[in-house]
């Protein structure tokens, strides 16, 4: 699996954000490889409309819809066509409380969820919560194009695997993830899948780096 989120990038918003979902649309049908595209919440329903089975939203308030005036209740994300959420990405951080609860109104709604950690002592948190996927980021790697989790954080990655493991629940690796070696090593530590986006949504070629990542599934 890979989830590309597609933060607030210009580069991946209004036409650029459908433009961006046909190339996920492409590359996963051509290799067969499972791709999440995590649009803005405002680019939702178009690119639902390219990938009616593989739009997650970005994230979702613990809000019931009404007089939320600013929130986005998991109602509206659902509504919208998204088939699952990210949850405590490292730019959106959540307190235990609102974790909690986001995430228990996203399952009450069929929604797959994703949370995000930043080490291992949080993935151990977020796995007793019981999400569908864990997804260990280190922040400070987060939108970094020369470093990446796969070289600085490999021994941590290998952790967040055994922990993940524990609870059955599938391991996600991000933070500067930009190439084939990166997904190949990563996989081999024992995640699942792997989180991009500044490698991908801000990409002068998406469609070339992308299946670049891609190639990493197959070693």
């Amino acid at each position: 699996m890979i989830i590309v989120n597609f933060k607030t990038y210009p580069q991946a918003s209004g036409e650029n954000a459908v433009k961006l979902a046909k190339i996920i649309k492409e590359v996963s049908d051509e290799s067969g490889v499972e791709i999440i595209a995590c649009p803005q919440a405002v680019d939702l329903r178009n690119v639902v409309e390219i990938l009616p089975n593989s739009t997650w939203a970005q994230h979702v308030d613990n809000q019931e819809r009404g007089r939320a005036t600013g929130w986005f209740p998991a109602e509206i994300a659902k509504e919208a066509g998204a088939t699952g959420v990210l949850l405590n990405h490292s730019e959106h951080q959540l307190t235990t409380g609102e974790l909690m609860e986001s995430l228990n109104s996203s399952k009450e709604l069929g929604l797959k969820t994703l949370i995000f950690a930043g080490s291992t002592d949080e993935i151990k948190a977020a796995s007793l919560l019981g999400p569908d996927y864990v997804s260990y980021e280190p922040p400070e790697l987060v939108g970094s194009t020369t470093d990446t989790v796969a070289t600085a954080k490999p021994d941590v990655i290998e952790k967040a695997s055994t922990i993940a493991k524990n609870y059955n629940i599938p391991l996600i690796v991000g933070a500067g993830v930009h190439s084939v070696n990166d997904v190949v090593t990563s996989l081999k530590l024992g995640a699942s899948g792997i989180a991009v986006a500044t490698d991908v949504a801000k990409a002068e070629n998406p469609k070339k780096e992308l299946t670049e990542l891609v190639e990493g599934f197959n070693n």
